[in-house]
């Protein structure tokens, strides 16, 4: 079925997230509590919502998006590209930009978006963002009345999976096992908060997030017995 699929109809993707405030201290009373509460049954009995905080940036309720970025195929003389960029920044107006993207470019019924573990967390994520920053869904993210085989939307974490619903497979270890060059160089998934707001180096997670992009096409390739991508190949835009 996946050979089936153009990778011109495919868009890749990935989004970084971080807590909503630098600080627990930073919300309301109201939200400290309400954090407390949505991870009580992962915090150990020791461990303080606020000490827990850093990890804030994977609920949708608690956190935001400061990255999105997207790749798709092009073929130009004959030749296949690989084309990268990236919307980032202040979360509403990269939510809009995204949003144009999609809506002028990726929605026609046979063009797919593409995450690795993006069922469970990248589309429904930027779904609810948009709704919490009041911008209306665009088709490709609205599953409200959707049948499961009209839903756009590719995961190669589930295509890894083969049915087994049990199993979780990081993108790191799948680009290892599959020799796949890691996106995972000069940081990984939980030193995003601390780049953002100690560092405040927002370009070094842009970069790497559009490595984690970079890296699901590959293993779409791979899944399908397709050449790698080569250095040469991949266009930053």
């Amino acid at each position: 079925m996946l050979n089936k699929i153009k990778l011109e109809n495919i868009l890749f993707l990935d989004i970084e997230t971080v807590p909503e405030a630098a600080v627990f201290s930073e919300l309301s009373k109201e939200k400290q509590e309400l954090y407390a509460q949505k991870t009580a049954y992962q915090r150990k009995d020791e461990q303080s919502a606020e000490e827990f905080y850093e990890r804030a940036g994977i609920w949708a309720e608690f956190g935001k998006i400061i990255c999105i970025s997207v790749g798709y195929f092009v073929t130009v003389d004959g030749k296949r590209n690989f084309r990268v960029t990236s919307f980032s920044g202040e979360e509403i107006h990269l939510l809009e930009d995204f949003k144009k993207l999609l809506e002028n470019h990726f929605h026609k019924s046979n063009q797919l978006l593409c995450a690795h573990n993006g069922k469970e967390f990248d589309f429904p994520y930027i779904a609810r963002r948009m709704i919490i920053n009041q911008i209306s869904l665009p088709e490709k993210l609205n599953l409200f009345g959707k049948k499961p085989w009209e839903v756009a939307h590719l995961d190669t974490l589930e295509l890894w999976k083969f049915g087994d619903y049990k199993h979780y497979t990081s993108l790191k270890l799948l680009t290892n096992i599959l020799g796949i060059p890691s996106p995972k160089q000069d940081i990984d998934g939980s030193d995003v908060a601390r780049v953002y707001y100690k560092e405040k180096n927002l370009q070094k997670i842009v970069k790497y997030c559009e490595r984690d992009t970079i890296a699901v096409a590959q293993l779409v390739l791979r899944f399908t017995n397709l050449e790698p991508l080569k250095d040469d190949e991949i266009i930053t835009v």
